[in-house]
C-alpha cells in the first residue's frame, strides 16, 4: 500500500469512491492530528475534540460522492470540522472570562513573538479568551498555516472578510495577551 502515499488527497478520494474503501485510512492518517489540533484551538476539551474529528471523518466518508474532485480536499474536510465545532460551541455556549490575575511573564509583544515555541502555551491561553470567530481565523492562519484562499474556502467567507477578521483578531489577541502580562 506504500504506492498510495505519494497520491494526492483527491486521487485517493477518487479511488475510494470507485470502491477501494480501505484507502480512506490514508486520508485519516494525513489529517487526524491536524484536525484535532484545529478543533482543540476552538474547543479546548479533548473528549469533544475527539468526537468532533471522528464525526467529521464519518460525515466526510458518507458524503464523498458530494465532494468535487476538482476542489481541494483539505479545505472541504476542514469545513466539515469547522461546522461540527461551531455546532458544539453553539450547543454549550461556553462563556470565557478574562483572568486578569494570570501571570504571563515579561512585556512580550505577542504579535511578533507568539509563533516561537516558548510562547505557544501562553498563546493558547490567550486564544481561549477570544470569541470563536476570531480564534478560528488566528488558528487557521498562524497555527495551521492556511492561506487566505484556504481560509475563505473553509469558512465560506470572501477573501476581504478573511483579511479584516485576521487584522481584528491580531488586535484582539495583542490586547488580551498584553492585558494578561501587565
Amino acid at each position: 500500500m506504500d504506492e498510495f502515499k505519494n497520491k494526492s488527497d483527491e486521487e485517493i478520494i477518487d479511488m475510494v469512491r470507485k470502491g477501494n474503501k480501505d484507502l480512506y485510512t490514508y486520508i485519516i492518517d494525513r489529517y487526524e492530528d491536524k484536525l484535532k489540533r484545529y478543533a482543540n484551538y476552538m474547543l479546548r476539551d479533548e473528549h469533544k475534540v475527539n468526537d468532533v474529528v471522528q464525526d467529521s471523518f464519518i460525515k466526510a466518508f458518507i458524503n464523498l460522492n458530494g465532494f468535487n474532485i476538482k476542489m481541494i480536499f483539505s479545505s472541504w474536510i476542514y469545513r466539515i470540522v469547522h461546522n461540527e465545532v461551531m455546532n458544539i460551541i453553539n450547543k454549550y455556549k461556553k462563556t470565557t472570562y478574562l483572568d486578569i490575575n494570570m501571570d504571563y511573564g515579561s512585556n512580550i509583544d505577542i504579535e511578533d513573538e507568539y509563533v516561537k515555541e516558548e510562547l505557544i502555551h501562553d498563546t493558547h491561553k490567550c486564544l481561549g479568551r477570544m470569541k470563536p470567530i476570531y480564534r478560528e481565523i488566528i488558528s487557521l492562519y498562524y497555527l495551521d498555516n492556511k492561506s487566505y484562499e484556504e481560509i475563505s474556502d473553509i469558512l465560506r467567507i470572501p477573501l476581504g472578510t478573511v483579511a479584516i477578521r485576521l487584522k481584528r483578531a491580531k488586535l484582539i489577541m495583542r490586547e488580551i495577551c498584553q492585558t494578561q502580562m501587565n
